[in-house]
């Protein structure tokens, strides 16, 4: 009996993450981004704690492999792409976009496309065992969630506009398909040697969060893609 209840907690986690997520999607579509980030931020507690319990529990099974990578696509690429849906309706645009306006927004979409090619690529490749290969989804979704909370003022000034909101969209859709190895912040023991590059990551976040609070989020994701790209190009030479 035990063992027929305990089966199914990794997958009740799962379904919390996706519930989460599908909770985060309507707030970033009614543009409360706080709220949207928060949901985010949950699901991808969750995110970690079915991953952990079925270590635990030794319940691993097909389909929650499938169930997780369908819940991480809703929490962490339909509702990110839905913020910055919703971010499109708000910031400026240059004149000669004017005339499409209405339908750029629908060019976030494009993290929900590829967040679920990011999925999908890695419940086959092989490589990803102790690492990554390109960015990984919650990651990109709390850079999105950040951004927008931390520096929503600045996003919707005419400082910044519609064109570079596209080109933001284009980089991280890319990064998560991209060939770029990236680092796991798993901790096998404490020494430095073993763990170096994740001691130095999270020592270089201390300070971004501290100075820069909510947007220190997002700053840390692209010290994470920053220093992964050194790593592997230090590591090829």
């Amino acid at each position: 009996m035990a063992n027929a209840i305990t089966r199914h907690i990794p997958n009740t986690v799962t379904c919390l993450n996706l519930f989460s997520g599908c909770i985060a999607c309507v707030m970033a579509f009614e543009a409360n981004y706080i709220w949207a980030a928060f949901f985010i931020i949950l699901s991808s507690v969750f995110d970690f704690f079915d991953g952990l319990l079925s270590r635990m529990l030794k319940a691993y099974s097909p389909m929650g492999k499938e169930l997780d990578s369908l819940a991480d696509d809703i929490s962490f690429g339909v509702a990110p792409a839905l913020i910055v849906f919703s971010l499109f309706k708000e910031v400026h645009y240059p004149e000669f976009l004017t005339g499409i306006a209405a339908y750029v927004p629908y060019a976030a979409f494009l993290i929900a496309i590829f967040s679920a090619l990011r999925l999908a690529k890695f419940n086959i490749d092989e490589r990803q065992t102790s690492s990554f290969i390109g960015l990984p989804v919650p990651a990109g979704a709390l850079f999105w969630a950040s951004l927008t909370v931390g520096s929503h003022d600045f996003l919707t000034s005419p400082h910044f506009n519609a064109v570079y909101l596209i080109l933001l969209v284009i980089l991280f859709s890319g990064l998560l398909v991209s060939e770029i190895p990236m680092f796991a912040l798993k901790f096998r023991n404490l020494s430095w040697a073993a763990n170096k590059i994740a001691f130095i990551f999270l020592l270089v976040c201390i300070p971004l969060l501290v100075f820069l609070q909510i947007s220190g989020f997002a700053a840390c994701i692209v010290w994470y893609i920053l220093l992964s790209v050194f790593t592997h190009t230090k590591g090829k030479q």
